[in-house]
């Protein structure tokens, strides 16, 4: 699997490329420190993943991303930050970003997230949920049932109704009325928001291990 590295950090691309490079089925083909470098690099190169720092000089990660998006590539996208706003993590989710990890996350764990991408799975590191939830929308999941939470865990996983349904042996209308409820008890405003919430909780990767 080839990888771009993008980051404005010679010694976060150092560490990265390090850790890459001991993966015999890895191999990062190339390395940018600018968004526009970065973008370019991918359009050039066409690799299978990018790992794409969300703050750096000339626009942002998320800028990359939607650069990427609106073109015919197929190429899956890590975020790596030591932090983001509620906002950026759903606009990440809303362009199909398929993971989001810290900066300090521990070598073994990035290879694992990574491995999850090119399953074709998301993996969205769960402190990045807590980060960008209050804290009054932490405490509430006890208010669910037990058929809530299940369906809170799938949000998780990306499904939509009708999977959801299938995967719990349940009418689609059903599945509405849970999802009404958990935004509900849980002060939540759509789906987005409540999918970043079971992230929070730890859900998102058993749903996609």
């Amino acid at each position: 699997m080839k990888i771009i590295l993008v980051d404005d950090h010679p010694v976060v691309r150092h560490g990265l490329n390090q850790t890459l490079s001991l993966e015999s089925d890895m191999e990062v083909i190339g390395v940018a420190n600018s968004t526009g470098a970065g973008i370019d690099l991918i359009k050039k190169e066409k690799p299978d993943l990018a790992i794409v720092d969300l703050n750096m000089p000339g626009g942002g990660g998320m800028e990359l991303v939607r650069e990427i998006r609106s073109c015919p590539l197929d190429v899956k996208i890590v975020i790596l930050t030591s932090h983001a706003s509620q906002e950026e993590i759903k606009e990440a989710l809303s362009l199909n970003v398929e993971g989001c990890v810290l900066k300090e996350i521990l070598p073994e764990k990035l290879v694992n997230a990574i491995r999850l991408v090119l399953k074709g799975r998301r993996y969205y590191d769960p402190n990045i949920m807590q980060i960008t939830l209050t804290p009054n929308k932490k405490d509430k999941i006890d208010q669910l049932t037990n058929r809530e939470l299940e369906v809170l865990k799938t949000l998780a996983g990306g499904l939509n109704n009708k999977a959801i349904a299938n995967k719990l042996f349940i009418s689609e209308s059903t599945v509405k009325k849970h999802i009404s409820n958990i935004l509900d008890k849980l002060e939540l405003q759509d789906r987005t928001q409540a999918a970043l919430y079971s992230y929070s909780k730890g859900f998102g990767e058993d749903e996609w291990a």
